[in-house]
């Protein structure tokens, strides 16, 4: 009976591909073992893969089988590529490093500006906290520049200068990259040997190279693994203005989306070191979409003076016995919106005389332009 209702459902599902004009016809992409056969010879940075031992070899074609077998990363990682890729290979070329090392920001993150770790790395290229700091990332309540392509790149590149440095092999840095440069230090003392491919690390370390080397695999050529993409295929790339400007107080990101001709979500999806819906005070350095930039520092500065009047008589002053819910319901507004509109910290209470900016509900949207 069952065999019947599957045999009936695939029928369905047959008839209705074939209704519908796309039939039904069997993934045409080489099989995993044969995908394995075709490497006999492999760099990373310029320096050989000894792929004649036969435990490297292993070790390499585990990490590609696991890519090769999560087809849709895969894909992701193809179609993300000409949108960021172009922008990493000219700021390591213009600084003097090896192409090779774009790859591991794609193994690192999948090029995806919010990825995160248990550990509490972020962004492209994955740092921690404090070595973003070390290497020149803005990372606070108001900006966090690892999810910026271009200051996190920056950032990779000077640390990638200083593990070369150190190291003396792109290996070695990358695995450093990985482990931190002082444990890695410790374990090369420790076996005595120099030697990426013969030292015993962590488990995540001893797979990280492996992982980049597949990814460069089907990158450098993706139809060899089944991969044919059409230029349109791709995500379009990354085009832009750069714009620079002062906000004298902190600013709604709605502002300069508004100036900008575009949407609030235009905005921070090109910007994704910006946190929360406000700009602090100060001069920022931001991309807008292309074209918008001429014109921007006049339509702004008309919005910000429109923002700061309409600002004027609508303090409310938090009496004794109102809490957020209350002030809320009062005025008919989302609690949500009074913690957006005043920067609120959840965990620091209100108290009575504090002032809070309450904006009417009585606003009418257009669902078709900024």
């Amino acid at each position: 009976m069952k065999r019947k209702i599957l045999l009936a459902l695939f029928a369905g599902i047959l008839l209705a591909a074939e209704t519908y004009g796309t039939p039904l016809r069997p993934a045409e992409f080489p099989s995993l073992t044969s995908s394995l056969k075709t490497i006999d010879t492999l760099e990373f940075c310029g320096e050989q893969v000894p792929l004649e031992v036969q435990e490297i070899k292993e070790r390499l074609e585990k990490e590609l089988l696991l890519s090769l077998w999560d087809r849709p990363q895969v894909i992701l990682w193809l179609k993300r590529s000409h949108r960021y890729l172009p922008h990493i290979e000219k700021m390591l070329k213009d600084s003097g490093l090896p192409d090779d090392l774009k790859y591991v920001a794609i193994a690192e993150s999948a090029l995806r500006p919010h990825a995160g770790s248990k550990k509490g790395a972020i962004g492209f290229w994955q740092f921690l906290p404090d070595t973003g700091r070390k290497n020149g990332l803005v990372i606070n309540e108001h900006i966090d520049e690892r999810r910026n392509v271009f200051a996190s790149t920056r950032a990779a590149i000077t640390y990638f200068k200083e593990l070369h440095k150190a190291f003396r092999t792109w290996t070695l840095a990358v695995a450093a990259y990985n482990m931190g440069e002082q444990g890695l230090m410790a374990e090369i003392l420790e076996q005595e040997t120099n030697n990426y491919y013969s030292l015993y690390l962590p488990i995540e370390t001893q797979r990280f190279i492996f992982r980049i080397l597949s990814v460069k695999l089907i990158l450098s050529n993706p139809e060899a693994y089944g991969f044919k993409f059409a230029a349109e295929d791709y995500y379009p790339p990354l085009t832009f203005d750069r714009i620079q400007f002062d906000c004298f107080q902190e600013t709604p990101i709605r502002i300069v989306a508004k100036a900008a001709n575009t949407h609030f979500k235009v905005i921070k999806d090109l910007n994704p070191e910006i946190r929360g819906h406000y700009l602090a005070a100060g001069n920022h350095n931001m991309i807008v979409p292309e074209g918008a930039s001429e014109g921007f520092e006049d339509r702004f500065r008309r919005l910000e003076e429109s923002f700061l009047e309409s600002q004027k008589g609508r303090i409310y002053i938090i009496k004794s016995g109102d809490n957020l819910s209350s002030i809320a319901d009062k005025f008919d507004i989302p609690i949500a919106s009074l913690i957006i509109w005043n920067s609120i910290d959840l965990s620091h209470p209100i108290y009575p005389g504090d002032r809070l900016i309450i904006y009417p509900k009585n606003k009418k949207f257009n669902n078709t332009s900024p």
